[in-house]
């Protein structure tokens, strides 16, 4: 540059930017070129690594976001014979109009494709015994026990069982089913699909047929199956310890402190009267088992605790459902609640929907609205235009273990003789090995479940028997089960859907054989009721169900027949304005049939009683409060003695033991004195049970361990307070203070030092995981399908009923699975809520949507009439007929 004045040079301002100039020239480029060679790989390889993870993040986002159905707009859809609507809500729950019944069917199955096809897959695997060809050896057992027990074949025997109605439903499910998955690869049906192809599974999926409905109810009876564990535990305390005591652990149900369903009543000529009075049962008392025996029911009894948890455990599960009537209600009318406690998963067990004609005809029956079944056709759970219903697990014992006596392979001794079994072979297919053959063994009990692994084959064969002469082979162990006997219970689902009164609905639940439920019923008259349906057998005397019984015995057999429809318990209108169940005991000690001997012990249905007779007139929202009481009932009885515990060693212990002091009982998630008073618990449990006791048979923590401690409280130098694995002898007060010292040094290790911080729900989480690939312990797979980590109160044997397990933690195995309240004054202002979701893809925005709602006790408004329906529908999916 030159100056115009002087034209001497002139030099730049000497700045930062000038002096870097000769670095910045080529940019970041030629930096990096001038960087070392090591530098520059390590880079690149970095770069590389960054971009291939974007693209597999994109990739993978697209992977997962391919199965979301279309839910808005028009499609074209073979087999259908008239439009169909689809109008969905901001929570994706769908409420489906058409002109038949055939063609809602047909939407209904469509719809459940669209949203919960791999479930539906998953289920139809289990009940027909094949798992193991989507996902190999790690469920070889669990396909072995099923095909053993012939769930599908069952379902097959039952098709031919159904209605012509029922069946034609079926047909046009499947139908709409298939139509859903037929135009659509498995990437575009689920997510898992694409998982599983990764590890190299080559798969599509078959039709679906109407059995495969058909068979899923098998599989929800096995989860309500009853006290077949009950059975079997008694059996190996038996080796150690007396009947008296065995009969403390199992009390009596208490009648006196926890009233039955229903009060009163008794059969006459073959019917139930609510009015009548009628005779007593028997009480038997058997010998005691040889230990061979006992080892055949354990190791059956650890083939059961193996299945896995999509199949049910039938531990820790119940359900709450009662009824008000118009007096009772602040509506002038009836209003029902039900909410059902099942086992946690991802996505949960129900999904939403309502099924609409858009006129009532012949050809069109349907109009109904709840909690439905993927894979079933028809509502559940909910109500129609008349009537509303809600189920809870009676619990009837439907089930019994025979021992049986083997001689030779193929043989079983019976009343001395020796019969033929009936024997059938199946193939199960294992992806990656090689097919596996089953023999399936059967007496006249049923099938032998101790054959479910050659490991339990011929289980006892030394033992000896009560029979004179030969001893055979040994033990096996057959199961006796009501749901293994065809019957027409898909009937009684559409039944229940079309009832519009009292008796239609008894008409409809008469078909209702597997799993027995005690219904609860509200119509638009105002009038309520319950009913006790299913198929429950009739033994002779000397079999009572508490214990396995000889099968070689034909005196032990089940007579074959059931209890008539007409003689089960059944109410309508009762004196006292409602009916609280909550799987106590159904009806008083003089009901002349037996249903069984191991109820809830009541705590949970006291509670209701009491809120509802507290409440007098009761909301919508009164009701709701009811469901999310979180009172423990124990602790009324065990905190008074906990607090006379005065010598605990310091301030320190003493702080936590203040906690307890002016506690209200209550356990909300946010509760410090619930969270000790379960951590000391538990500990209690442990100090007196663990030294005496199987460790299958530990305590649990729920229902019948509260009698059973809260007799022990009275008896403070009983037995069962001495720690038998030391030289002193323990008193009540002694583990009582041992279990407060080491309550507070957990919640100590656990949460904090200052009580004031503790917290329940820290200790009380539930974890929703996906039965399959949520296990899988791939992490990223498992972070995929998995919703983890909810706080939440209740607990066991309380109302609201998060059931934890003592003998593992405190984290929530069973759980209400969802939450109703139906206003029969106006069904628009009934609510409800479900664990998770409507949908079971990941990448759904209703894949768990519904569960922070459920975990701060709130509710979705139902809509019901189309008005209400339309205000609320965000998306509207029009099904049209296929043209040419």
């Amino acid at each position: 540059m030159v100056d115009a004045m002087s034209e001497q040079p002139v030099t730049p301002a000497h700045t930062p930017a000038a002096e870097d100039a000769p670095a910045r020239r080529g940019g970041w480029w030629h930096t990096f070129r001038r960087a070392p060679r090591g530098v520059r790989w390590a880079a690149w390889t970095a770069l590389v690594l960054v971009l291939v993870l974007l693209v597999l993040a994109a990739a993978a986002v697209v992977v997962v976001r391919r199965p979301l159905p279309q839910t808005d707009g028009e499609v074209e859809v073979p087999g259908l014979s008239a439009s169909v609507e689809v109008l969905r809500d901001d929570h994706g729950i769908p409420q489906v109009y058409a002109d038949t019944d055939a063609d809602l069917m047909f939407a209904q199955g469509y719809v459940h494709a669209q949203e919960r096809f791999f479930e539906m897959d998953v289920r139809r695997h289990i009940t027909a015994g094949r798992l193991s060809e989507i996902f190999g050896e790690d469920t070889l057992e669990t396909d072995r026990f099923i095909r053993t027990m012939g769930w599908r074949r069952v379902a097959e025997q039952e098709l031919a069982l159904l209605q012509p109605a029922t069946r034609d439903a079926l047909t046009s499910y499947a139908e709409g089913v298939n139509a859903y998955i037929g135009e659509r690869s498995p990437s575009q049906l689920a997510a898992e699909y694409s998982v599983l192809g990764l590890t190299g599974l080559d798969y599509t999926p078959e039709e679906w047929q109407p059995v495969d409905s058909l068979a899923w109810l098998k599989a929800m009876a096995w989860d309500l199956r009853g006290n077949m564990d009950a059975e079997v535990d008694r059996v190996l305390l038996s080796l150690d310890h007396t009947p008296e005591e065995i009969a403390a652990l199992w009390p009596a149900y208490p009648y006196d402190d926890h009233p039955p369903i229903v009060s009163g009543g008794g059969v006459v000529d073959g019917v139930f009267e609510q009015n009548a009075t009628g005779n007593a049962t028997r009480n038997p008392r058997r010998p005691a088992y040889p230990p061979a025996v006992v080892d055949a029911l354990e190791r059956v009894q650890e083939s059961l605790d193996a299945m896995p948890s999509l199949v049910g455990k039938g531990r820790g599960i119940g359900s709450n459902s009662w009824v008000v009537d118009g007096e009772h209600s602040a509506t002038g009318m009836p209003l029902l609640a039900n909410d059902p406690h099942l086992g946690i998963s991802q996505p949960g067990i129900w999904m939403q929907m309502g099924l609409h004609c858009r006129e009532q005809s012949a050809e069109c029956t349907l109009d109904t609205s709840g909690f439905t079944f993927s894979g079933v056709p028809g509502v559940i759970i909910g109500h129609n235009a008349d009537i509303a219903w809600g189920f809870t697990n009676l619990g009837p014992d439907v089930s019994d273990l025979f021992l049986e006596q083997t001689d030779g392979d193929d043989r079983y001794v019976r009343d001395g003789r020796s019969e033929p079994m009936e024997v059938r072979t199946e193939t199960i297919r294992v992806r990656g090995g090689d097919d596996v053959e089953l023999r399936v063994r059967e007496t006249v009990h049923g099938p032998l479940i101790s054959d479910v692994s050659s490991e339990f084959a011929t289980v006892g064969a030394n033992a000896p028997t009560d029979e004179p002469g030969e001893r055979g082979s040994g033990y096996a162990v057959a199961l006796a089960w009501t749901a293994l006997d065809p019957a027409p219970t898909a009937d009684a689902i559409l039944g229940l859907n079309r009832a519009s009164d009292w008796d239609e609905f008894r008409a409809a639940a008469a078909d209702f054989a597997v799993p027995a439920q005690n219904l609860v019923y509200a119509d638009r008259e105002g009038h309520i009721g319950y009913q006790a349906p299913g198929r429950i057998p009739i033994r002779r005397a000397g079999n009572d169900g508490t214990m396995p019984v000889e099968g070689w015995v034909s005196a032990n057999d089940w007579t074959g027949d059931y209890i008539p429809f007409d003689g089960l318990p059944s109410v309508l209108d009762p004196e006292e304005g409602f009916l609280a169940t909550a799987n106590q005991a159904v009806v008083g000690e003089d009901y002349p049939y037996l249903l069984t001997r191991d109820w809830d012990y009541g705590f949970r249905s006291t509670r209701i009683r009491e809120a509802l007779q507290a409440e007098g007139e009761l909301s919508v929202q009164e009701m709701l409060d009811v469901q999310l009481d979180s009172t423990n009932p124990m602790a009324e009885t065990l905190v008074p003695y906990l607090l006379d515990i005065r010598d605990l060693p310091s301030p320190y212990y003493r702080n936590a033991q203040n906690l307890l002091r002016g506690w209200d009982f209550t356990q909300p998630v946010d509760s410090a004195p619930a969270a000790y008073f379960n951590v000391v618990w538990r500990t209690l449990l442990e100090l007196t049970f663990h030294d005496d006791l199987r460790r299958r048979t530990w305590p649990d923590g729920g229902d019948r361990w509260f009698l059973v401690v809260s007799r022990m409280l009275t008896e403070p130098a009983g037995p069962w307070w001495d720690d038998s694995t030391t030289d002193e002898v323990e008193t009540r007060d002694d583990i009582l203070r041992a279990a407060m010292i080491a309550a507070r040094d957990e919640m100590t290790r656990r949460q904090a030092r200052d009580p004031r911080l503790w917290t329940w729900g820290h200790l009380h989480r539930m974890h929703l995981h996906s039965s399959t690939l949520g296990e899988s312990g791939i992490a990223p797979v498992e972070r995929l399908f998995n919703r983890d980590g909810w706080q939440v109160g209740g607990g066991s044997a309380i109302v609201d009923a998060t059931s934890w397990n003592a003998v593992d933690g405190y984290e929530v195995t069973a759980a209400p699975s969802m939450r109703m309240v139906v206003s029969l004054a106006d069904f628009d202002e009934s609510r409800w809520i479900n664990l998770t979701g409507v949908s079971g893809h990941p990448a759904s925005a209703h894949y768990s949507d519904q569960t922070e709602l459920y975990v701060e006790g709130d509710t979705l408004p139902w809509a019901w009439t189309r008005g209400a329906v339309e205000a609320a529908a965000e998306d509207r999916l029009v099904l049209t007929p296929a043209s040419g």
